[in-house]
Order: C-alpha cells, then sequence, then structure tokens
C-alpha cells in the first residue's frame, strides 16, 4: 500500500489536484487470465491491496466485475500522515508551501480513529480509469464504517470469481481418427485433473471471500444440426464417459450424414465444462452462474458403402 499511497502522493504534487499516474499492477498468487477469446485478460487490479491466491492455471469465461473502481481502506491517521510527510521521497517537496499545505488534512485526522481510504480500479475494465477519475485521492472513514464507493464483500466476492479459472481439457472420441455414419461415437475429456477449483479474494485482517467451482457436467456440439447428428449426454457424468469394449453407447454423438459436404470436409465438435460456483461458508449472500468453458476438435465422418450383387 506503500507503493500506491507514493503514487498517489506523487500525482498530487507534481500535477496540482490531477489524476496521478495509476500504480504498478500486482503479482496475484494465480494466473487470473480469462479464458475464451484470445485469454483476455478479465482481472487486472491496480493495487496490491486485494490479494488473490487458489488454484492455477485454467480459462475463465468473461464474467466482468459490475463496478470497475471502487475506495480501499489503505491506512489509521498516524501511519497514513507518517507516509505522507516523509520527505525522503523528495526533500524539495517538504519545504515548499504546497506540500505543507498537501499534507495538512492528514495532520488534522491525528488521534482520530477511523482509516483513510484510497481508489483502485480493475485495468482489464475499459471504463476503469475514467471511473477511477472521479474518486477523491484520499478520503478519511470513522470506524466500522464503509464510504460510498467502497469495496464490499459483495464486490470483492465479484472479483474472485472474474479470476476463477477452469481447466478445458483435451476431448478424446471412439473411434478416434475418423468416424461413420450411424456409428457411436465415443466422447470423454482428459486431462481435467482436480475437479474442484477455488479462488479466495481477500484484504488481509477486514475480509475475505473464497469462491468453490465444481465440475458437474459436459455438453456436447456435434458441430452441425440436428438432423445431421443425435448427441447422447445420458451418462456422461461430470467428464464423458470413456470407451469400453462391450460397453453400452451413453455419452457421445452419432453422426447420421457424412461430413464430405462440409467445410474441409468435416465437423467441428466442441465439449462445454459446467462448473456451479458456491460461497465457501454462504458467508456472502449472493449467486453466480456456473463457469462454463468450451473446447473442440474436427470430426471427418465417412460413409461405408456396400455393393449389392443379385
Amino acid at each position: 500500500m506503500k507503493s500506491l499511497i507514493s503514487a498517489l502522493m506523487a500525482g498530487v504534487l507534481v500535477t496540482g489536484l490531477q489524476s496521478p499516474s495509476p500504480a504498478p499492477s500486482p503479482k496475484p498468487d494465480v494466473d487470473v487470465r480469462g479464458g475464451g477469446q484470445g485469454r483476455t485478460r478479465f482481472v487486472d487490479l491496480s493495487t496490491e491491496t486485494i490479494k488473490i491466491s487458489g488454484s492455477k492455471g485454467g480459462d475463465g469465461d468473461g464474467f466482468r466485475i459490475k463496478r470497475p473502481c471502487w475506495y480501499e481502506p489503505a491506512a489509521n491517521a498516524e501511519d497514513m500522515f507518517r507516509q505522507i510527510s516523509d520527505p525522503r521521497g523528495n526533500r524539495t517537496r517538504a519545504d515548499t508551501d504546497g506540500f505543507r499545505e498537501f499534507i495538512q488534512p492528514f495532520k488534522d485526522k491525528l488521534g482520530q480513529e477511523g482509516l483513510w481510504w484510497v481508489p483502485a480500479y480493475n485495468k482489464a475494465d475499459p471504463n476503469g480509469a475514467a471511473c477511477w477519475a472521479s474518486l477523491e485521492r484520499f478520503i478519511f472513514v470513522p470506524p466500522n464504517t464503509t464510504p460510498p464507493s467502497g469495496i464490499t464483500v459483495e464486490q470483492l466476492a465479484e472479483i474472485a470469481r472474474a479470476a476463477l479459472t477452469v481447466p478445458k481439457g483435451t476431448i478424446k472420441l471412439s473411434p478416434d481418427a475418423k468416424s461413420y455414419v450411424n456409428l457411436p461415437t465415443w466422447v470423454w475429456l482428459e486431462g481435467i485433473g482436480e475437479p474442484r477449483r477455488t479462488v479466495t479474494a481477500s484484504i488481509p485482517g477486514i475480509m475475505s471471500v473464497t469462491l468453490v467451482a465444481t465440475l458437474k457436467e459436459i455438453k456436447i456440439d456435434p458441430g452441425t444440426s440436428d438432423d445431421r447428428a443425435e448427441v447422447t449426454e445420458t451418462g456422461c457424468g461430470a467428464s464423458g464417459k470413456p470407451f469400453t469394449q462391450g460397453g453400452e453407447f451413453s455419452c457421445g454423438v452419432r453422426y447420421l450424414r457424412s461430413s464430405i459436404d462440409q467445410p474441409g470436409e468435416k465437423y467441428t465438435l466442441t465439449v462445454s465444462t459446467v462448473w456451479p460456483v458456491e460461497v465457501e461458508g454462504n458467508t456472502v449472500p449472493v449467486q453466480f452462474d456456473p463457469v462454463e468453458v468450451s473446447t473442440s476438435r474436427d470430426v471427418p465422418v465417412g460413409e461405408i458403402q456396400s455393393n449389392v450383387k443379385p
């Protein structure tokens, strides 16, 4: 937080109450990039106050935080004044009337209970910087009080949801290289790993939220219309059903027409994993849609020709 306060001070002193340069990006304990279209980053916090940790790797589904900026608690009156008035960053500033005027409001709060709050935002949101610029650089808040636009536990849960990623897995088929008309094509996923993912977003010592996503099912899209393919998902379970010799076909697709007339002479089959999300301990009265991520592969489908002789 000290680096953020220094950045805010620098912006105020150099530009005369103009918006300062954003603070450096944090280095989270999890890969907070979302998945899908080019692994777009959906969480890129402008400060290091909020800590994000949990399961690593995977892809997100594009969940976005509703409000892209907020105030975060920074320091009590004494600690803030100590940091603000420290002249070591630029000794010439400590001797200027502007600097003395700047630190006076912080000096006035010495001995009072409460915290200074400072603005922060989601750099991944295109509206984040403009939202951040509309906030005051410093506000003093009484104990056990959240200011208007202050971070709430519900918003912290949204940040955790945006950071939540899950593995897509690798589609496996049987038959693998090529299928044929009316032949059951078994579908399952490999490489999912642990079917339970967690992300915790916290402001240490103040608030914390942990989300848990658990793999529930898969959805199969054969890449064509119903008149050309029949999908069976009754026995898919959480990640599909691997082929077993003599086993009952209950998860996969039966193509009804050849793919010879399709682009590239193949269908593109897509499998989506569905991960319902819960707040651990029901500590926050919010509900989130399941995380869904998809992976695809090509499926050429041929047609066995037979000659009937009289």
